[in-house]
């Protein structure tokens, strides 16, 4: 009778069954050097190991698309004081128009000078011309950093 059917050569794969459940052998003599390991000890040796430190870090940096800062032309940087005007004018007159707000962020884990364009939507909570912020919210952006804005409430006015 065969043990495995799935096998072509029973023989050889059931060679050793006979000792699987056997003691082993050099238990509880002297050459017996090293105690029995624990299993948290056993799992340590199979703990993953980097061979180099940040290398995985490098890589992502690496393949991230860094975009470098687009300089506004004069017609796009009258657009910007444009509507930072009518923004400013909405804020004086008690409201708070949403907007949709495209900035340029520095890359901080790059050397290089470039970053990427993000766009955010949001209410917004202060415009501070003297500090060049506008704040959407809770971020705070640098005036020097928009690339674009666009609202519904910013056309009519």
């Amino acid at each position: 009778m065969v043990k495995n059917p799935v096998s072509l050569d029973a023989q050889v794969t059931h060679r050793y069954d006979d000792i699987i459940s056997m003691e082993y052998p050099l238990k509880n003599s002297d050459v017996f050097k090293h105690p029995k390991m624990s299993i948290e000890d056993r799992a340590k040796i199979f703990a993953p190991f980097a061979a180099l430190k940040g290398y995985e870090e490098a890589i992502a940096v690496k393949q991230k698309n860094v975009v470098p800062r687009i300089d506004l032309s004069e017609e796009s940087k009258e657009y910007l004081d444009l509507q930072l005007g009518r923004i400013e004018r909405l804020l004086t007159k008690g409201q708070h128009p949403i907007i949709t707000v495209v900035y340029f962020q520095k890359d901080k884990g790059s050397s290089l000078d470039g970053g990427d364009y993000i766009q955010f939507t949001g209410m917004v909570a202060k415009f501070d011309q003297t500090s060049r912020i506008l704040q959407i919210v809770e971020k705070r952006l640098q005036l020097d950093d928009i690339y674009r804005i666009e609202g519904e409430d910013l056309d009519g006015i």
